[in-house]
């Protein structure tokens, strides 16, 4: 008589509580990595949690399903986007700030589902960390011309990854980061695997090994394009920041006070030139909406202006907003001393729900206190904005438009030699908001090459060598000023002259593994119907 098969043993069935534990792990990793990399941002110095924070994400993501991997994405955008964005709503409440989270987190859930369906091919932290920038390609252009708010590269300004900004701008930048954290995910899986099986995958480990070090290889090979030298001279800049009479939406209506303090600065400024304590400047340089009454229509406004301009000997760029044709501009006015307004630049890239408002009859139906913070929409100018100032290119990107890569290359590409962001941070009190701009501003210099200033109307202003090293800043709530020699640049870096296509060629990497993972998973589908057929 044949003895019975010996039963392998049964492992016990978990308990409820297990269960629903082993669900919300998952979860619960996924929100903390999203938080992670909101803590590696400024104003905090600690750029390399992003690479913890993408590891976490990959480990969540690997094999999962689609819809699986949807939820989890969108918990690690939540996780991130909730804290990095809590800015937006200082002043109007938690309603836009929680709808614009709850939209841009779409986008990172997406990105998920093709990090998932990428990570069992072989090198895997290639394909998912591509498919990151074109989830960021794709939030910087939709919907209403895109919130690039949070890229990656913002948050690298103080990180061993910032010469890669000169290479391919920031998606080369973001690339290298995300890859670093997706190959730190790999080499530390292989290696539980390793120790739970005894087996060394040599291939699939020198590819995790490759993916977490080529970035740091070319982030020091790429410090040969970062240079502060001047290679068409010097220019001595002057930025003013005249501070405003009272904090949050309401400093609007005090217009003439913001234009009274900024005239007042300037002219305390030339005070001090001519005592001799502060070198004489070539140019002086405003911010945004430090004359929101239109000196073209107002002659109190002009005259107000037109005293600080003799008074510092200079030509003066000023933010105003202005009236023409019955249409509404942000713009940045040349007010030369001697001539008076001689150049104009109209801001393109306008902020949605601060500058104009999308879908407005919607969005009054649902609370009219929102329509009536933005009574009449801006319109967008069409043409790049670079003042000769005293024999300088001035290169002007207005506040939002920092954050979107084409608005600063075009200045660039236009001749500037220089570059200016005049901003209002105002509105978003004392909040992070500020720094994260900030930050930004210091990627720009690496990845053009130039010195930039930051005018502000409350703070931080700031003047950033091409290095990306902050030389001076201002605190917060402060009138102040800020006086530097600083070097002229005319080359351009590899990021400048290659524009979008190191984008594009992100993006095709990142078809390309889509195309293969799809491709691996109908094959195989395919091939287990087959066996299930033949049986």
């Amino acid at each position: 008589m044949d003895r019975p098969d010996r039963l392998e043993p049964q492992a016990a069935p978990l308990s409820r509580g297990a269960r629903l534990l082993r669900r919300l792990l998952p979860a619960a990793a996924a929100a903390l990595s999203g938080v992670l990399l909101y803590v590696s941002f400024p104003p905090r110095t600690v750029w390399w949690l992003a690479l913890p924070a993408f590891a976490g994400f990959g480990w969540v993501l690997r094999g999962r399903s689609w819809k699986s991997a949807l939820g989890l994405g969108y918990l690690f955008g939540l996780g991130f986007l909730l804290p990095l964005l809590v800015w937006t709503g200082v002043e109007v409440g938690p309603g836009p700030w929680l709808a614009l989270v709850v939209i841009e987190a779409v986008f990172v859930a997406l990105v998920g589902v093709g990090v998932a369906a990428v990570s069992k091919l072989p090198g895997w932290p290639l394909w998912a960390a591509a498919l990151w920038i074109a989830g960021e390609a794709a939030r910087a252009r939709a919907p209403f011309n895109g919130f690039p708010w949070g890229k990656v590269a913002f948050g690298q300004a103080d990180g061993v990854f910032l010469p890669l900004a000169a290479v391919g701008g920031t998606p080369v930048l973001g690339f290298a980061v995300v890859l670093s954290g997706f190959g730190l995910c790999e080499l530390v899986r292989l290696g539980v695997e390793r120790r739970r099986t005894g087996e060394v995958r040599w291939l699939a480990a020198n590819l995790a090994l490759l993916s977490l070090a080529v970035p740091f290889v070319g982030a020091f090979a790429a410090r040969t394009l970062v240079s502060d030298k001047a290679e068409d001279g010097t220019a001595t800049v002057a930025v003013i920041q005249g501070n405003v009479p009272r904090l949050g939406l309401d400093f609007n209506s005090q217009r003439r006070a913001v234009l009274d303090y900024h005239a007042r600065e300037t002219e305390r400024l030339a005070a001090e030139v001519e005592a001799g304590k502060v070198a004489r400047p070539d140019f002086v340089l405003w911010p945004e909406n430090s004359s929101d009454i239109d000196p073209f229509a107002y002659a109190d406004a002009a005259a107000v202006i037109d005293k600080a301009a003799k008074a510092i000997g200079a030509p003066i760029s000023v933010g105003g907003v202005v009236e023409r044709d019955g249409k509404l501009y942000n713009e940045q006015i040349l007010w030369d001393p001697e001539k008076g307004p001689t150049q104009t630049y109209d801001k393109r890239q306008i902020q949605p729900f601060g500058e104009y408002l999308p879908l407005r009859s919607l969005i009054g139906a649902i609370n009219s206190e929102w329509t009536s913070m933005v009574r009449q929409d801006f319109s967008r100018g069409t043409e790049p904005g670079v003042f000769s100032m005293d024999g300088a290119k001035v290169g002007l990107v207005t506040c939002y438009e920092a954050a979107f890569d084409w608005a600063v290359r075009s200045e660039v590409t236009d001749g500037a030699q220089l570059i200016s962001v005049p901003s209002n941070n105002a509105t978003f009190d004392r909040s992070e908001m500020t720094y994260q701009q900030l930050a930004m501003s210091r990627v720009r210099a690496v990845e053009h090459s130039r010195t930039v200033t930051v005018p502000v109307t409350s703070g931080v202003s700031a003047i950033i060598m091409p290095d990306g090293r902050i030389t001076q800043k201002t605190g917060m709530f402060v009138a102040d000023s800020l006086v530097q020699k600083v070097p002229l640049r005319s080359s351009e870096t590899p990021a400048t002259r290659l524009g979008i296509l190191p984008e594009i060629a992100l993006l095709l990497v990142a078809a390309g593994g889509l195309g293969w993972a799809i491709g691996a998973g109908i094959r195989g589908r395919r091939a287990e119907a087959g066996q299930v057929s033949a049986q």
